[in-house]
């Protein structure tokens, strides 16, 4: 649900017939979008749907197609590191909360019931390594928007052989806002301000922590 949601789906598309993609909150918001629950970007009230209306209305059928396919949560085996789980949110929901902040028993009710030792999941937007019992939970960060304090850039993870690496990529941040800005995107303020001057993380994780409270 990003300024860009054509380009992107296209360039996942191209990296290789083997991708496996994992459907997260945004993604579903998106298809909502699409298939006629939100019409105006303009008229919504709430930034996620100003912001999933309008990638539904830059995107197509095929792209529609394709996010229908992305699986809820997918098991890959990963040489070096075993069955993998990979989640949005958590193995339980999409839009459930895990960051730095969670407190171990919370963490142990989320990851009950799941078969894998190791989790990866996102929709935090910041990258954290944790272990609970015997099972570790990674987040993988975001590339598009991440609330990972400075130095700012594109933050992933690679599993493989040689284990575990939290990884970062520099890119031209200033030319990125420019491009948004030209997109008509809503918001694109906000999205510009993340990018330039990104929130403190651990004030981002108090703040998830809160609302996955109720607070």
């Amino acid at each position: 649900a990003g300024p860009m949601p054509a380009e992107v789906l296209d360039r996942l598309v191209a990296l290789s017939e083997s991708t496996c993609f994992v459907r997260g909150n945004a993604d579903r918001e998106v298809l909502a979008a699409y298939d006629g629950r939100y019409t105006d970007a303009t008229d919504a009230a709430d930034p996620a749907e100003r912001a999933a209306a309008f990638a539904a209305s830059k995107i197509d059928c095929a792209h529609r197609d394709l996010l229908v396919s992305f699986a809820e949560r997918l098991v890959v085996e990963v040489e070096g590191v075993g069955q993998v789980l990979f989640c949005h949110g958590s193995p339980r929901s999409d839009e459930e909360i895990v960051t730095a902040a969670t407190t171990e028993g919370r963490l142990r009710e989320i990851l009950a019931g799941v078969d894998q030792d190791f989790v990866v999941c996102g929709h935090t937007h910041a990258q954290f390594d944790r272990c609970v019992s015997a099972k570790r939970v990674v987040n993988a960060g975001s590339v598009g928007m991440p609330y990972q304090g400075k130095p700012v850039g594109a933050f992933w993870l690679l599993l493989g052989a040689d284990g575990v690496s939290l990884r970062r990529s520099d890119y031209n941040l200033n030319r990125a806002v420019e491009r948004i800005r030209a997109t008509g995107y809503p918001d694109t303020e906000d999205v510009a301000q993340i990018l330039l001057d990104p929130p403190d993380p651990e004030w981002v994780a108090d703040f998830f922590e809160q609302q996955a409270a109720g607070d």
